[in-house]
C-alpha cells in the first residue's frame, strides 16, 4: 500500500550529526527511515515515528536489501539523502591506500551504489528526488584533507551527471554543499588520528589539527538550523539543483573566483603557519 506521505531514506544518521537532524526535520511531514551501520549509533530521536534500519552503505547486498524492504513496506521511496561520510585528515602520502579506498567507498561510491538501487523504483513512478551531501571542500581543495576533498569533488561531478541522466524519468537531483556545520566528525577522527613516526610532516602537526577543527569554529552553523534549511528546499515543488549553507561559504565562493593558483597559495598560507610560541 502506497502511503500518502513522502517516504524519505537518509544515510549516515548517527546521533547528533547532519543526517540525524535531517531525519528530525523531514519527520515533521514525511515518513522517515534513518540508517546507519549500527542501530545503537542512532539513539535519541525526538520523533518516535522515525524508523531505524541498519545499513552499510559500502555493501551492495545491504543497500539492495534495505531499499527493497522500504519499497515493499511503503510502495515507494520519494526522497533519498546520501549523507554518510567520513573524514580523511592527513597529508596525502601518509594515508594508506586501504584508508583511501574506504573514504571513497563511503563518500563517493556509496551514493552511486544507492542511486543504482533506487532509481529503477523511482523511474517506474516517474517521480523522486536524490540529494547528495557534498562539501565546499569538494569545490576548493585545502591542505591536509586531500582525499576527503577529492572524494567530495568526485561526488559533485557524479551528481551533475545524474542530474542530466535522470531527466528522462522526471527524477530530480539536488547537490547540497555544506560549509562549516556543527558535527562530531572532527572529534571522532581526532580520537584516532596520529601521524606515522616516519612522516615528513611532523613539524606541521599543529596545522593538520587546525585544519581538522576548522569547520567547528565560532562561525559554524548549528546542525539543526542547517537541516531545516535543506529540508525546506527539498520539499519545494521544484527543489534547486544546488544549495550551500554554513560557515565559510561566502569565503569559498570568493576563492572560486580567484585564479586557482592564488586560492591555493592563500589556503596553504592559512594552514602552514609556524606554531606560535
Amino acid at each position: 500500500m502506497v502511503t500518502t506521505k513522502k517516504v524519505v531514506l537518509v544515510t549516515g544518521c548517527s546521533t547528533g550529526g547532519i543526517g540525524f537532524h535531517l531525519c528530525e526535520a523531514f519527520a515533521k511531514s514525511c515518513k522517515v527511515y534513518a540508517t546507519s551501520r549500527h542501530l545503537a549509533s542512532m539513539d535519541g530521536f525526538k520523533d518516535l515515528s522515525i524508523e531505524k534500519l541498519a545499513m552499510d552503505v559500502t555493501n551492495d547486498e545491504d543497500v539492495d536489501r534495505v531499499i527493497k524492504a522500504i519499497v515493499d513496506a511503503e510502495g515507494k521511496i520519494d526522497i533519498v539523502v546520501n549523507n554518510a561520510g567520513v573524514l580523511g585528515i592527513s597529508p596525502l602520502i601518509d594515508l594508506s591506500l586501504e584508508r583511501v579506498h574506504h573514504i571513497f567507498d563511503t563518500n563517493t561510491f556509496a551514493a552511486l551504489r544507492i542511486a543504482k538501487a533506487v532509481i529503477p523504483f523511482m523511474a517506474k513512478r516517474r517521480s523522486g528526488l536524490i540529494i547528495n551531501i557534498g562539501s565546499i571542500s569538494g569545490e576548493i581543495s585545502t591542505p591536509w584533507n586531500g582525499i576527503y576533498n577529492a572524494s567530495k569533488a568526485a561526488l559533485h561531478s557524479l551528481t551533475e551527471v545524474l542530474q542530466m541522466e535522470c531527466r528522462p524519468f522526471n527524477i530530480k537531483i539536488m547537490l547540497v554543499s555544506p560549509g562549516s556545520v556543527k558535527s562530531k566528525l572532527a572529534d571522532n577522527q581526532a580520537a584516532t588520528f596520529k601521524l606515522p613516526p616516519e612522516s615528513l610532516y611532523i613539524g606541521y602537526l599543529h596545522n593538520i589539527m587546525e585544519r581538522l577543527y576548522a569547520s567547528q569554529r565560532k562561525n559554524t552553523m548549528s546542525t539543526e538550523v542547517f537541516a531545516q534549511m535543506v529540508v525546506s528546499k527539498a520539499l519545494l515543488k521544484n527543489p534547486p539543483f544546488y544549495f550551500s549553507a554554513g560557515g565559510n561559504t561566502i569565503l569559498f565562493a570568493l576563492l572560486k573566483w580567484l585564479p586557482r593558483s592564488w586560492a591555493m597559495f592563500l589556503l596553504w598560507r592559512q594552514f602552514s603557519r609556524p606554531k606560535s610560541t
